[in-house]
């Protein structure tokens, strides 16, 4: 099966593009954010505030990557469930985000916004967060500095791997694999 190449941010010629099932390799400028940045974001927004960044066409990984040791760049980063986030990824969309990266199913509110506004979401594979850690270039905390961990960190990763799980389409990985070998 071939990789396909994504440059970052996304493009609406690039997401047509992405089916469920797709393998691709990552590479520009993504952010990080767990559920406290996520739930900071929103409270924000409803204050009338600004996101802490431009958030259109961006993608966001699902990360709390550990320190890092002297000479990398970022500690283990790898994903985290992305369900924390589910209450929160609907309006994200809505204002932009075209990319989420994390591990697991998403929720219908999620996936039909991915749908309505086109989107995408990737699975990282969970456990290898070492091996996913090679792909980040340059880390750079830009808010949140007060949530350790769970900063937003500005990523630049390289070859980033992961796989497409819910497409504008309406396709799910996961579901189609349950499908596929229900006996």
């Amino acid at each position: 099966m071939s990789v396909k190449q994504v440059k970052l941010p996304l493009t609406k010629e690039q997401i047509i593009q992405l089916h469920s099932g797709d393998r691709v390799e990552l590479t520009g400028t993504l952010y990080t954010g767990r559920d406290a940045a996520h739930k900071r974001m929103i409270d924000e927004l409803e204050e009338g505030k600004l996101l802490p960044f431009d958030i259109q066409d961006q993608t966001i990984y699902y990360v709390g990557p550990t320190p890092p040791k002297p000479g990398q760049v970022i500690g283990s980063a790898g994903p985290t469930t992305s369900g924390r986030m589910d209450k929160y990824a609907p309006k994200l969309i809505e204002l932009g985000l075209k990319g989420m990266i994390g591990k697991g199913r998403r929720q219908p509110a999620v996936k039909d916004a991915i749908a309505r506004h086109q989107a995408v979401y990737f699975a990282a594979v969970g456990g290898a967060a070492a091996l996913i850690a090679r792909s980040i270039k340059k880390a750079k905390v830009i808010a949140y500095e007060d949530l350790g961990p769970e900063a937003i960190y500005r990523l630049e990763v390289e070859n980033f791997p992961a796989v497409v799980i819910n497409d504008i389409y309406g396709s799910d990985l996961y579901e189609e694999g349950e499908t596929k070998y229900r006996i």
